[in-house]
C-alpha cells in the first residue's frame, strides 16, 4: 500500500514540476489567438457552405438533363 501512495505522490510532484514549465498566454495573446481561430472557422464554414451549394446546384442542373 505504501508503494502505491508513494507513486501517487511522485506523480503529483511530477505534474507540479511540468506545470511550472508551461508558458501561459497573456490576455492580449489569447484575444489574438481567439480572433484568428474564429476567423478561420468562419472562412472554412463559408467555403464548405458555398461548395455544398455549388455541388447541389450542379447536381440539380445535371439531373434535369438526364
Amino acid at each position: 500500500m505504501k508503494k502505491i501512495a508513494k507513486k501517487i505522490v511522485l506523480f503529483f510532484i511530477g505534474v507540479k514540476n511540468e506545470m511550472k514549465k508551461v508558458k501561459w498566454s497573456n490576455k492580449k495573446e489569447m484575444i489574438t489567438y481567439s480572433a484568428a481561430t474564429l476567423a478561420f472557422i468562419f472562412i472554412f464554414a463559408a467555403f464548405f457552405s458555398l461548395t455544398d451549394l455549388l455541388i447541389s446546384g450542379l447536381k440539380l442542373f445535371v439531373g434535369e438533363y438526364l
